[in-house]
């Protein structure tokens, strides 16, 4: 196993993922799968203090918990959010005139274009003392990001990464 994902944050295209909401392979579906039921079991995520990522979890996820893996993550993170040996929160700033962006976020010149929406993401793991890696399944994106992010001391699951740079590669 890559990592034991016992602390880490989740960007939502993991649940997602499991729930076969996305372009990925069979296999990639299977490891998102895995990788939830071993948070869920054993793991410690970190959200916001702001709900902002729980918001978006629940605009895309269902919060009952049916009927995938990433629904019950939804549920699973919705009954533990409050306890602290499942959930860290920390506390981020949305920038006054902006607030998909963070006071957090770092200042990288290859970080310019990063997207907006997925910023909460890397605020919450820079915020965190122990800085949690950011787990991702489907944005292909993100990989063109990661030597810029790692410059920043972030640290980027890729659960897929075969097929996220395959993708990324062709998109380019």
């Amino acid at each position: 196993m890559r990592n034991d994902f016992s602390f880490c944050v989740v960007d939502t295209n993991v649940p997602l993922a499991a729930n076969k909401k996305s372009w990925v392979s069979n296999e990639c579906v299977i490891e998102c799968m895995r990788v939830i039921e071993v948070i869920m079991k054993r793991g410690r995520i970190v959200l916001d203090d702001k709900w902002i990522i729980i918001k978006e979890y629940m605009n895309k996820l269902s919060p009952s918990g049916q009927p995938g893996v990433g629904d019950m993550f939804l549920k699973w993170v919705l009954t533990n959010q409050f306890n602290n040996d499942r959930c860290a929160r920390v506390a981020i700033t949305p920038k006054i005139d902006d607030s998909t962006n963070f006071d957090e976020f770092p200042n990288h010149p290859g970080l310019i274009e990063f997207d907006p929406d997925d910023r909460k993401s890397v605020a919450v793991s820079v915020v965190h003392p122990e800085h949690p890696p950011i787990l991702q399944a489907t944005d292909t994106v993100w990989w063109g990001w990661k030597e810029a992010l790692a410059e920043c001391d972030i640290k980027v699951v890729f659960l897929c990464p075969e097929e996220i740079e395959k993708r990324y590669k062709s998109t380019r």
